[in-house]
Formats: structure tokens, sequence, C-alpha cells
């Protein structure tokens, strides 16, 4: 028998699916249940919506407008001047992603292939690394030291000493010319540019990845790795079926961050190459040159560009989430 009971908060069947309480109602109901924590979560909110949310509504705003540093109003002495830009719609996205002589693209393509390649490596890197220092062996404290030194002192130093190490008389050039390689001209060639950015944004993240790898490779239980032995599984099997399997939620977070951070990584090359960085630049130095490195300063265009790589970024890691999803849901099917 089954009995039906009507109710304030009995769910009803519309058009074969539950319906439950609106968002109003669920909001209400948390926050009865869980004001305290409704409460102190309020100054974080309010934080946030200071430094967050209002500069990006205002950016979005400026990406509709054709704002500069000439048209927007400011104050000189007892004078103001007021706004004169104007509403323009979307011209700013049309002009920059199909407009002629437009340098999104090129930046664009540059961006990938640095997000990719420091990705890969970085992972890579740390994940070998990892595995070494998670053995048994002589002085492993010491040596996990010294391989996170690069990641315990401070981005702008780091890059500092690795624009006199590149320089021209620098000891990686000499280095090569001891062994008869004449070294190329690391901070102005625009090819060596690229991949002395890429090796300094290595040198930076393989720390955080080889701390990352470590702590994960130690969440796995030694019994897994004894079982596979004992069934005859080889170095290779073990690592291909026992390891990767259990990185796989310190991986896929670690990648995604390692994406977000690189594909924003201003520091390496604003510090690294200072003006000399037409050919290096990546999409948020491109937005920088936008608004600072110009006259007029163009606010809106580079605010468009701000706003697009957001968007790609929420694109990207909406899509890779809902393939971990998947991918964990097809291993436990």
């Amino acid at each position: 028998m089954t009995i039906a009971v009507g109710g304030k908060n009995t769910r009803t069947r519309r058009n074969g699916r539950h319906s439950g309480p609106g968002l109003f109602n669920r909001l209400k109901n948390s926050y009865d249940q869980h004001w305290y924590a409704w409460a102190m979560c309020l100054p974080v909110v309010l934080v946030l919506g200071a430094v967050v949310a209002y500069p990006l509504i205002q950016g979005i705003y400026l990406t509709f407008t054709d704002a500069t540093s000439q048209n927007v109003g400011r104050t000189i002495g007892v004078n103001e001047i007021p706004d004169s830009f104007s509403w323009i719609g979307l011209k700013n996205y049309t002009e920059i992603l199909t407009g002629s002589n437009n340098q999104f693209w090129p930046h664009f393509t540059w961006t990938v292939i640095w997000t990719v390649a420091c990705v890969v490596l970085t992972y890579g890197i740390g994940l070998a690394l990892a595995l070494v220092l998670n053995r048994e062996m002589i002085g492993r404290g010491a040596y996990r030291m010294l391989l996170i030194l690069p990641w315990a002192v401070p981005t702008f130093v780091t890059i500092f000493a690795w624009r006199l190490i590149l320089a021209d008389d620098g000891v990686v050039n000499q280095a090569l010319g001891v062994a008869g390689i004449s070294g190329p001209s690391w901070l102005s060639d625009p090819m060596a540019q690229k991949v002395a950015a890429i090796g300094v944004n290595i040198w930076c993240g393989v720390p955080f990845m080889m701390v990352s790898m470590l702590g994960g490779l130690q969440s796995i239980p030694k019994e897994l790795y004894e079982a596979a032995s004992m069934d005859g599984a080889s170095p290779w099997q073990r690592f291909k079926h026992v390891t990767l399997p259990g990185l796989r939620p310190v991986s896929s977070t670690v990648i995604l961050l390692g994406v977000i951070w690189t594909f924003n990584q201003f520091n390496v090359i604003f510090l690294l190459f200072g003006g000399n960085s037409d050919n290096v630049q990546i999409l948020v130095t491109y937005a920088y040159r936008l608004f600072f490195g110009q006259q007029p300063q163009d606010y809106a265009r580079s605010a468009t560009v701000g706003i697009i790589c957001l968007s790609l970024l929420v694109v990207f890691t909406s899509v890779y989430r809902r393939w971990l999803k998947r991918n964990d849901q097809g291993v436990l099917a």
C-alpha cells in the first residue's frame, strides 16, 4: 500500500520530475539552519565584492565603450573634466578578434603554446622528482629543502637572478662558450626569449608540483604496491596501475591550477624582458601594454582582452571539470 501525505514540504511530480522548494526557499532554509556560518562568511563576501566584483563589473562595462586616457573624466587642480567616452557596443570585441592588423591571435597562439609547454614540463619534472624523493635515501631531507628553494624565494628575486644568468655575458653563455657553442641573446632574440621564458617559469613552478605530487604519493597505501608486487607486476605496471590512479585527485587539481596560473603568468614575461618583449608577450602582458605601455592609454581594449582571457579560462575550467567527471564515472563503472 502506498500512502500519499500532502504537506508543505512534500515534493510533487511535474512533467515526470520531482520539484522541490525554490531557490529563495532553499536559501532561507539554509540561513535558518546555518546563520552562524553565513555571519562568518559575510566579511569575506563584502571584501571580495569590493576587490573583485566591482572591478570586474567596471571592466565589463568599459569593454562596451571607447574609453581612453584622453576621454575619461579626471581632476586637474581645481578643474574637473567629465567623462566624454561613448557606448560602442561590441565593436571592441569584433576589432580585437576579427579586425585587420590586430595582434590578438599571434599572442593567443603563443599563450597556448607557452601554457601547454610549461604545464606539461612542470608536471612531468615535478612528478619525476617526487618519485625520487619518495624513496628511502641518504640526505633526503636536504634534497627536499634544496629543491623547494626556488618556490620559497620571492618570484621577483628569482627572475632578476635569471636576468643576470641569461645576459649576453652571463653564466649560461659563458658555459656554452667553454663548450665551443656561441650562445644566443636570451633576452632579445625572439626564439631564445621564448625558450628562456619557458625555462624560467618551469624553474619557478616545479617545486609546487613536486611538493603536491610528493604529498599525493605518500597518501597511496603501501599495501597496494605490495599486492601488485606479489602479483608479479613490473615497476612500470605498478606506476601505471597504482601510482597514476592514486595521484588522479592531486594531478587533476594541480594541472588545473597550473593552467590558470601559467595563462596569467605576468611576472616572468614582464620582469624577465621588460619593455623588450614584443615577440614573447602573452595575453595578460598584451593587455597591460594596451593599458600602460602606449599613449593614449586604451582602457577599453585592455579591458576587452582581460575579459576574453577570463572567458577562455572559465570555458576551459568548465570543459576540464566535465571531462574529469566523465572519466571518473567511466572508471567507477
